[in-house]
């Protein structure tokens, strides 16, 4: 039986302490790290020939102290800028995602940052869950407008929610949609409720669609999808995380339903395409595993 040296121990034991200090800190690493860019690019099925578009997608800021600060949120809008798209898409869940080890940002924070986005076919949002959960007003009476949105308006950010407008690049025509949350209302357990309620209509979102020009619908979880319309060319989603914790595959936490169908990536379904984001930030632990922050760059039209 060999003999090992007390140094090969004592490097031993540090090569062990490391491993045991980076398997600790390795979660939130990458709750901090800096975003990856991801790429798509694709034709969907009902696409205007010629139409060539690049997007870029910041979903799930949930800004705060110490996780997503005014710093890093900024930086996040750099990278986004730099990306030259045709037109920004932020696809919700700017508030929180966690009561405790979290301190919420004041709006001017988190807004200002976002509000000095810029692209020629403008800067266009949704909400998410979360902007409307710790929205006490809305929970209370759901006819008022959202702390978030008024926020965002005010800073010239586009809100759409069972909305949508009609854009053109080149002379060529397209929709965009915005989808009102599909889990928005939280349950009143006094009343026996057990699972939230959306606000979602695409009926009313799809009334304003006035021609047969593509349609790109932004709605906060895929869910949508589970049942995609027939009407909608492409689905841009966020919500997910990617699962937040992803372990070679296996997440163990899904947000919704449509969360563990649909958790990163690209999707289509008969005639229709999803690409959901991993988003940025975190939600009920600061962490991420094996689900690094992203920003997305589409370009449609072009492949």
């Amino acid at each position: 039986m060999p003999v090992i040296s007390r140094r090969a121990l004592i490097k031993l034991a540090a090569a062990g302490f490391l491993a045991g200090v980076g398997a600790v800190s390795y979660p939130f690493m990458e709750a901090f790290a800096r975003p990856r860019i991801t790429r798509y690019t694709l034709n969907p099925v009902r696409w205007s020939p010629g139409l060539v578009l690049r997007i870029a997608v910041i979903a799930d800021i949930h800004a705060c102290r110490p996780w997503m600060d005014r710093r890093r949120i900024t930086g996040i809008c750099q990278q986004a800028q730099a990306l030259n798209a045709d037109l920004i898409l932020l696809l919700g869940d700017f508030m929180p995602g966690m009561h405790r080890l979290a301190e919420p940002l004041p709006p001017r924070d988190w807004v200002e940052p976002l509000a000095s986005l810029t692209a020629p076919l403008g800067v266009h949002a949704v909400l998410g869950n979360h902007d409307y959960w710790s929205d006490d007003d809305f929970q209370r009476d759901p006819t008022v407008e959202p702390m978030v949105a008024r926020v965002l308006a005010e800073a010239g950010i586009a809100v759409h929610v069972n909305h949508a407008v009609r854009l053109s690049k080149d002379g060529q025509a397209f929709w965009l949609a915005g989808l009102g949350d599909q889990i928005a209302i939280l349950p009143k357990q006094a009343l026996g409720e057990t699972e939230g309620r959306g606000i979602e209509d695409m009926a009313k979102t799809l009334a304003h669609v006035s021609d047969d020009a593509p349609v790109i619908l932004m709605a906060h979880e895929p869910d949508v999808f589970l049942e995609p319309h027939p009407r909608i060319s492409l689905t841009l989603s966020g919500h997910t995380h990617g699962g937040q914790v992803n372990l070679f595959g296996w997440r163990p936490v899904n947000a919704s339903r449509g969360s563990a169908r649909y958790p990163a990536g690209l999707f289509r379904k008969g005639e229709s395409d999803l690409i959901v984001s991993k988003g940025l930030g975190c939600s009920s632990l600061p962490m991420r595993i094996g689900s690094w922050p992203e920003i997305l760059h589409i370009e449609l039209g072009a492949a």
